[in-house]
Formats: structure tokens, C-alpha cells, sequence
């Protein structure tokens, strides 16, 4: 256990230490916000506008609190996966130099070492992300605030989900590279497709129906949702105190994606959570096998050339 603690503290001192990736990771979801802000920010509000009959007086704050949450949604969902593909970078930096061999000679387990470079990502990843969520809040805050106490802790649980998920993706995926021009090639890859592919950038209901149907077999589409509806909540609570019908918000949910149907069956806010986490405890094991028996089989090639 002692061998476990001092390697994820290693790891993690290891992303520290190197400022420019710690900087350009923490820097990224704050210039994301921004952009999102400058670019959708008054795209989101006149969708809003125009979704609500003429003749119903709905206050500025709540427009901009509807676009707002769905910013903050639309950020986190892409953060806490882009965000841990960056800061996963140092497990393919040890097979690169050689420290991962290094560490291998010892008496050491491979399981526990796979879990130190996933725990370690996993901080440093959500560290990062906790600090996208407050300012978030804050931007929330002065543009229309409609959010409770419990909401607001949900969503620090949904991006602690999240993050474990992004964490867990990115450790397979990058389990099987080897050099840095292969991380930069996957970072950007996951960079310019995954918002698009979870409904962050376009919701899903946007897309046509054969793609829909794909999309709702992804993890990634109840992850935005997930947060999207804790995000809103109280944007629509308050949509509805003035004077909104429900339909008009049930048809403004669905067409943001906060409302997923498999056939004519809604996804509950239970199974979103129950699909995240079965697919993270999935991802975790499958992780953590390749790492034990693509050892072994790489072992017993050696032994036969030697031999």
C-alpha cells in the first residue's frame, strides 16, 4: 500500500512539475468559457427567445440563465474528458523514457501500478475541472443565478462522475501508445470530435434519426445530459413560475437533450447515472486486465527470443 501511495504521489507531483502542461490544461476550460460565451452565448439566448410564445413575458435573467446552464453543461462535459487525456500524458511518458520498466524490475504489482497512474490522473484531471466549475458558477452568478444548494452539489458529484469516466477512457485508449506524436494525435482527435459526438457542442436531437440512435449507444450522451438537467433545473423551475406551459418546456428539454428517449421510453436521471457508472467500472477493469496480461504476453515473447 505504502509502494501505491508514493507512486500516485509521484505522478502527481510529476503534472505539477511540469508547468506548461499543468497551465495549458487549467487554461483550456477558462478560454473554452469564453468562447463559448462570446460565440453561443447569444445563439443559446435567441433559440430560447424564439421557443417561447410572444405573448408570455419571460425576464432576461432567465433566458440567460437557461443559455448559461447549458454552456456550463456543454463545457464540463467536454473538459472532464478532454482535460484527462492531457493530464494521462505521463503514463506514455514512462514507457517513452523507461521509467515504466524501471519500476517493473522491483517486486511491484502491475495492477498497482496501473491504479496509481489512474488515481493520479484522476486528481490532477478533477483538480482542474473543480476549478472550471467555479468559475462557472461565478459566470452563472452575474448573468442569471437559479440554482439551489443541492444543485450545486450534485453537480460537484457529477463532475466527480464524469471526471472518473473521462480518467478511465483515457487511461485504455492511452494504455496502447507509446511516443508523444501518438498522445498529441489522440489529444487532438478527442479535442475536435468527442464535443460533437456527446452533444455538447450540437444536441443529438439536432442530428438526423439513424445518427440519434448510434449516439444513445455512447456513455458520452448521458453524461452531457446528465449534468445538463442538473445545470437547468432551476432555469426551468423558473420558466415554468412565468407562466410557460409544460409542454413548451418538455418540447425546449428534448431539444436540448436534457429529455433521451430509447423508442418511445425516457431515460431516467437513475439510468443515466447507472449507465455512467457500469461503463466506468467496465473501462476501470478492462484497464487494469490489459495491463496484467499484455505484460505476461510481452514477458513470455522475451523469454523465447533469450531462450
Amino acid at each position: 500500500m505504502n509502494s501505491f501511495y508514493l507512486l500516485t504521489k509521484r505522478n502527481i507531483k510529476l503534472f505539477f512539475k511540469d508547468k506548461g502542461m499543468f497551465f495549458c490544461s487549467l487554461i483550456t476550460p477558462l478560454i473554452l468559457l469564453f468562447l463559448y460565451i462570446i460565440f453561443l452565448g447569444n445563439l443559446f439566448k435567441d433559440s430560447y427567445s424564439m421557443m417561447i410564445p410572444a405573448e408570455i413575458k419571460v425576464s432576461e435573467s432567465v433566458i440567460n440563465g437557461l443559455a448559461g446552464g447549458q454552456l456550463f453543461s456543454s463545457l464540463l462535459a467536454v473538459c472532464c474528458v478532454t482535460v484527462a487525456f492531457c493530464a494521462n500524458m505521463l503514463m506514455v511518458q514512462d514507457k517513452f523514457t523507461g521509467a515504466r520498466k524501471d519500476l517493473l524490475i522491483t517486486p511491484l504489482k502491475k495492477s498497482k501500478l496501473a491504479f496509481s497512474y489512474y488515481l493520479s490522473t484522476f486528481v490532477c484531471t478533477l483538480l482542474i475541472c473543480v476549478v472550471a466549475t467555479i468559475a462557472c458558477f461565478i459566470y452563472l452568478a452575474i448573468v442569471g443565478w437559479y440554482m439551489t444548494f443541492v444543485d450545486c452539489l450534485v453537480i460537484f458529484f457529477d463532475v466527480f462522475l464524469l471526471t472518473m469516466f473521462g480518467t478511465a477512457l483515457s487511461s485504455v485508449v492511452n494504455f496502447f501508445l507509446s511516443t508523444q506524436g501518438q498522445v498529441s494525435a489522440v489529444g487532438s482527435i478527442v479535442s475536435s470530435m468527442y464535443g460533437f459526438i456527446c452533444g455538447a457542442y450540437m444536441p443529438i436531437a439536432s442530428f438526423s434519426a439513424g445518427l440519434q440512435d448510434v449516439l444513445l449507444f455512447l456513455p458520452s450522451t448521458y453524461c452531457s445530459s446528465l449534468i445538463r438537467n442538473h445545470t437547468m433545473r432551476g432555469a426551468f423551475a423558473a420558466l415554468k413560475d412565468s407562466g410557460v406551459s409544460a409542454d413548451i418546456i418538455e418540447s425546449i428539454k428534448k431539444g436540448i437533450d436534457c429529455n433521451l428517449f430509447i423508442g418511445d421510453t425516457q431515460v431516467s436521471i437513475g439510468a443515466m447515472y447507472a449507465i455512467i457508472i457500469a461503463t466506468t467500472v467496465l473501462m476501470i477493469a478492462t484497464y487494469v486486465l490489459i495491463n496484467i496480461f499484455y505484460g505476461k504476453r510481452k514477458s513470455k515473447k522475451l523469454d523465447k527470443k533469450s531462450s
